[in-house]
């Protein structure tokens, strides 16, 4: 695929005064047949976007690995799978998310996190997934206990903390040595070699990962290229890593996709990992999430209520913060659209959800066109931390999912039901 088609827009109006599609399909008519909240996804994008990673990396051996807490959906994971991607996983639970799409893809698996459980590992281990990403001395030897009960090779990486800044929020910020993740690249040569004296532990790679939402290759480059010093001070002491873990985190665009160019970015990304990167023949692991379903996702609301308080106008939807926490959560920008815009002078508006906090809002002091009860909105580049993140907070039910491709649609999450959420407690 040529970077220069790289042009899908996954929501857009088809013409004057139509409503706003999703690829080819209205969603004004998702929302009247799945209700409300609804999340919709592109397939088109977000294969688009895995396509701009395999061709930026063609001259050099790599996998992808989708960042599975990015959004989680089995219908994301089992297309992605299908194109052949890795996955990078957190937990036993998202590794049984990947199982249950496709149990092949364990061999493509790494799993990250700082707080691995002795039960965890050994589901990976029985999964016999690519590698570990070790965060600390004591994980490192309790996933030698467990490899040597279950008598089978544990393929790990040290994820090593390269103290590089990335201007990121400082939520989602995590390469400096004030931070959790990781060890500090000054220990890591002596980590793998005490690593040898464990008999099951095969020391495969080396993992960095600085933050998310970073929209430059600057930072990437700096933190793999202090991981390259490193890999030739352990080749020296005779460990012969096969492969190099270069993280995720490549940001977007939120405010506006008028000035961004995914392909660009991908190739000035790919550019700056190979500069730091040369001279070295190593199996490149990448980790994008962000990248690659956010702008492919929409959150549809319905208007409740336009209100007015004082000076303020309230412009209360069916969606909240359990929804969506994002914005409460990191103050973060979405853009927001009518699904069926409506004539008139755009005011200025805070979008807000029905749940009892002050911090259940989307937007504050935003310039909209009209909105009335009954109108749709769609709060876009929401296809990333929006469903996985999302909760049954005031006893709200989680939203529909539907999984848009050209003009076929499918519904890959039903809405739950209070009797549902119910159904697993007790009195």
């Amino acid at each position: 695929m040529s970077t220069s088609t790289a042009t899908i827009r996954p929501f857009s109006y088809p013409a004057a005064d139509t409503p706003l599609n999703c690829d080819q399909v209205s969603i004004a008519l998702l929302a009247r047949k799945y209700g409300t909240p609804l999340y919709v996804y592109s397939a088109t994008q977000i294969l688009e976007r895995y396509r701009l990673f395999a061709e930026a990396f063609h001259a050099q051996p790599h996998t992808v690995c989708y960042s599975v807490k990015a959004n989680s959906s089995l219908a994301i994971l089992k297309m992605l799978a299908a194109e052949g991607a890795g996955f990078d996983i957190v937990s036993g639970g998202e590794l049984q998310r990947v199982l249950a799409v496709d149990k092949a893809a364990a061999k493509r698996v790494v799993f990250s996190g700082v707080g691995k459980t002795a039960a965890e590992m050994d589901m990976a281990l029985d999964a016999d997934i690519l590698v570990f990403n070790v965060e600390s001395e004591a994980e490192l030897a309790l996933l030698a206990k467990r490899a040597a009960r279950k008598k089978k090779i544990a393929r790990f990486a040290l994820r090593v903390n390269p103290d590089v800044f990335a201007e990121t929020h400082p939520y989602i910020s995590t390469g400096l040595g004030e931070h959790k993740f990781g060890i500090e690249i000054k220990l890591a040569r002596r980590v793998y070699n005490s690593a040898r004296k464990f008999k099951w532990l095969e020391p495969y790679s080396i993992s960095v990962h600085i933050g998310s939402q970073i929209r430059s290759a600057e930072p990437f480059g700096a933190a793999v290229e202090r991981v390259a010093k490193l890999i030739r001070d352990l080749a020296k002491d005779g460990i012969a890593l096969k492969a190099v873990d270069a993280g995720g985190g490549l940001g977007i665009e939120y405010h506006s996709e008028k000035s961004f160019q995914p392909a660009v970015k991908v190739a000035e990304y790919a550019a700056a990992l190979r500069r730091s990167l040369k001279g070295l023949e190593l199996h490149l692991l990448l980790e994008p999430g962000r990248f690659l379903v956010a702008q492919a996702g929409a959150l549809v609301a319905r208007v409740v209520y336009v209100k007015k308080n004082g000076k303020k106008t309230f412009v209360v939807t069916d969606a909240a913060m359990n929804d969506l926490i994002r914005p409460a959560l990191y103050q973060a920008h979405h853009e927001i659209v009518p699904v069926v815009p409506r004539k008139g002078r755009r005011k200025e508006v805070d979008v807000v959800g029905p749940i009892c906090e002050s911090g259940d809002f989307f937007a504050r002091d935003r310039e909209l066109a009209p909105l009335e009860s009954g109108d749709l909105v769609a709060l876009l580049d929401a296809g990333a931390y929006g469903m996985s993140q999302s909760s049954n907070y005031n006893t709200r039910t989680r939203a529909a999912e539907v999984l848009v491709s050209g003009k076929k649609v499918k519904l890959v999450r039903r809405r739950e039901t209070v009797a549902e959420l119910l159904a697993m407690e007790s009195f």
